[in-house]
């Protein structure tokens, strides 16, 4: 069973900047995206931003022209990087890996990021 291991989150002060990063326990193939996933308490699990493998990127309206999704040199990793941080960004924070064939779908543990000042 693969892993999907993330690690960078935390508590950042209102307008900082936190990077996420994602790998899985072992090397997978026919990724077809990447996503990053979050969930406050009392509301669902939402997408924030995704990358395909072939690099094409989405992101929810609330992220745009703050967060950035991009993936490593050997496509299995992946890089959520957050800037402006506001109070609402407060969330669990998944990583999400589906196979292009739709064959898989994994799931990160989730990393708390807290903006407070």
């Amino acid at each position: 069973q693969v892993q999907l291991v993330e690690s960078g989150g935390g508590l950042v002060q209102p307008g900082g900047s936190l990077g996420l990063s994602c790998t899985p326990s072992r090397s997978i193939s026919g990724v077809g995206v990447m996503a990053w996933y979050r969930q406050a308490p009392g509301f669902q699990r939402e997408m924030v931003a995704s990358i395909s493998r072939g690099g094409r990127t989405n992101y929810a309206e609330s992220v745009k022209d703050r967060f950035t999704i991009d993936f490593g040199n050997a496509k299995n990793t992946v890089f959520l990087r957050m800037n402006s941080l506001r109070p609402e960004d407060t969330a669990v924070y998944f990583c999400n890996f589906k196979g292009a064939f739709g064959d898989y779908e994994y799931w990160g543990q989730g990393t708390q990021v807290t903006v407070s000042s």
